[in-house]
């Protein structure tokens, strides 16, 4: 059965679409189907057959375009949830707050967006007749999620009682180490909770990151520079994989990661 809070989807919105769409159709092979002017232009991803998730101009707001970007380019991870107003009003009482209320999105679902107790941007995925990407395990699609936190105990708190996490400390960790907590156990964990206190430099904020599979890491690493991207650490090894920190030439931010898993 899959975690409370799971991710169930992840979009891009960027202030340069068209730039965004040369990059990762060059990367991963990514297919862009733009679902029109009722959507806002909103561009699902697909990976053959598989989608993937989508990619959205950072100037659209719910009530149509505007001059200006509203957000740095990044990736928004969406968490499932069963009723999203009554997880939205857990956000405040544990330390979050409401950036994008929730909204209807047709007859696929409903979505909203909120920072939680440690700063963090994260959505939130009701579904109705859309549930969200395939998971595949295949290059180009993703396989992990985890949020940096700054605050680690609130990140954890946050999660467990507004999304329901099963909080799983991860074993056998050196004292002194961060910490890292997975949502389930084993092969049912969904996400990750890493303790980023130490090794985030100052002015980053808490942050949900995703990592896509790719067949060779460091042939992906290269290839991403060769697009005007930029490497921001690695190729390395871990007990998950070889994988490196990575973003587009717009600056959205993702790590890409040959699994051992």
């Amino acid at each position: 059965m899959t975690q409370p809070g799971s991710p169930t989807w992840m979009d891009l919105g960027t202030d340069d679409v068209e730039g965004a769409k040369a990059f990762y159709t060059a990367l991963f092979g990514w297919d862009f189907l733009d679902q029109g002017p009722d959507f806002g232009g909103y561009l699902m991803i697909k990976q053959g057959d598989a989608l993937v998730g989508a990619a959205m101009s950072s100037r659209m707001t719910p009530e149509g375009p505007v001059d200006e970007p509203q957000f740095p380019t990044s990736w928004t991870i969406y968490l499932r949830v069963e009723d999203i107003d009554a997880a939205l009003a857990k956000v405040e009482p544990h330390g979050g707050s409401v950036m994008v209320p929730a909204m209807e999105v047709g007859d696929a679902g409903k979505m909203a967006v909120v920072t939680a107790a440690d700063g963090a941007v994260v959505g939130l995925w009701q579904p109705k007749d859309f549930e969200g990407y395939d998971f595949t395990g295949q290059p180009g699609s993703p396989v992990w999620f985890e949020t940096m936190s700054k605050d680690y105990d609130a990140a954890a708190a946050f999660y467990t009682e507004v999304f329901g996490w099963t909080i799983t400390p991860m074993g056998q960790i050196p004292e002194g180490q961060p910490r890292y907590a997975t949502n389930g156990e084993g092969s049912a964990a969904s996400a990750g909770i890493c303790e980023a206190t130490t090794f985030l430099p100052d002015g980053v904020p808490s942050y949900w990151r995703m990592y896509l599979a790719v067949e060779d890491c460091d042939a992906a690493a290269a290839k991403v520079q060769e697009l005007d991207g930029t490497l921001l650490d690695g190729p390395m090894d871990s007990p998950f994989g070889r994988l490196a920190t990575v973003t587009d030439p717009q600056g959205g931010m993702f790590q890409v990661i040959k699994p051992s898993f």
